[in-house]
């Protein structure tokens, strides 16, 4: 799973990235202080994971992984090459999902590009970047399509039909996210559309809009719409992210009331827009989280693992991992009749830990 991080200059992208990463990297008071793309691989924390692993005594624990990358900010104009969006926006065509981080907090000693801070305008820029953009490359497509239609090719005709929904999805303000059916996701995906990509917002709020539990207002949350958003105190975050002690980090985070950090915050979104799931294995060897899409059967799921899993599949052994913990063992679960043996139309549930036959 790979996660975009977008927004203007000096919003705090460069920021959130290293504290949920631990990686370092320029953060400055000026536009554009990253220009290549900052990457950085996470581990996705389970704590299911780790008590599986104590069950089989395993000598390696591998647990699911995000890699985020830090995209230099965007400005207005960027479609059309303002700033440095050519480069940028062809980045973010190479990830799963879109992440943007939008300034909420307010601080005069900190540039803002566009003078002052606001939210609403601000995620209506990047979204207006984007749309403008895979406007340019539809209408491109769409071009080309028409031409290709002289012959009256019925697949031709249908690809120019869809091109066109999308253009007329694009042209009222909408992103494709939430918006376009199966087969306009399908066709935007391979002509490399930006904004049919799922997305979270975060809003980079302060200690003091933390504790006054700030929220988007009705503007904002209109503009919104089905897009889902965190707020995040993201300079807290970068700061906790340099202490060392996990006792002390607990401290911190329990004085400033947060329940849950932004990265557990956010990888549980992330994989609710991206519609994933996560089923394990476990044994001497080793114990691994495996990260499927909902709604996958027990073949598909193999296929994680490696491809002779999907096509040579026979049957699985399968039982919910709390329910592993309870018998203590694989043998004793097979024992008390808790392991279920599912076949190719079983479709894999989070949690599940799997043993394939092939």
């Amino acid at each position: 799973m790979k996660i975009g991080i977008v927004g203007l200059p000096n919003v705090g992208k460069s920021t959130l990235f290293k504290a949920l990463t631990k990686k370092s990297v320029v953060i400055a008071n000026y536009p554009f202080a990253t220009i290549d793309p900052n990457v950085g691989v996470v581990e996705v924390p389970d704590k299911r994971l780790q008590k599986l692993a104590q069950l089989s005594s395993s000598k390696k624990i591998i647990p699911a992984a995000i890699e985020f990358v830090d995209i230099a900010g965007l400005v207005k104009g960027a479609a059309q090459g303002e700033g440095l969006g050519n480069a940028f926006l062809s980045n973010i065509r190479d990830v799963d999902a879109l992440l943007q981080v939008v300034r909420v907090f307010k601080d005069d000693n900190i540039i803002h590009v566009e003078k002052e801070t606001d939210p609403t305008r601000d995620f209506e820029i990047i979204k207006l970047e984007l749309l403008l953009k895979d406007l340019d490359v539809t209408s491109r497509a769409l071009d080309k399509a028409v031409s290709e239609t002289k012959n009256n090719d019925k697949q031709k005709i249908k690809r120019k039909e869809i091109l066109e929904k999308i253009k007329n999805i694009l042209e009222a303000n909408k992103l494709l996210y939430g918006n376009a059916d199966e087969n306009e996701i399908a066709t935007a995906s391979e002509i490399g559309l930006i904004t049919q990509k799922p997305m979270l917002a975060v809003f980079n709020i302060s200690e003091t809009e933390l504790a006054e539990n700030w929220q988007p207002d009705s503007l904002l949350k209109a503009e919104l719409g089905a897009i889902p958003y965190l707020t995040v105190p993201m300079a807290l975050e970068a700061m906790v992210a340099d202490v060392t002690d996990s006792q002390e980090q607990s401290e911190i985070y329990e004085l400033a009331g947060i329940k849950e950090t932004a990265l557990a915050a956010l990888i549980k979104k992330s994989y609710e827009i991206l519609g994933l799931i996560t089923f394990f294995t476990t044994g001497e060897d080793e114990t691994r989280a495996w990260t499927i899409p909902v709604d996958s059967k027990a073949p598909r799921a193999g296929r994680a693992i490696h491809s002779d899993f999907e096509e040579k599949f026979i049957r699985a052994e399968v039982i919910e991992w709390s329910k592993l913990l309870e018998a203590g063992s694989w043998s004793q679960a097979r024992d008390l009749g808790w392991l279920r043996i599912e076949g190719k139309e079983y479709v894999v549930k989070d949690g599940d830990t799997i043993e394939f036959k092939i």
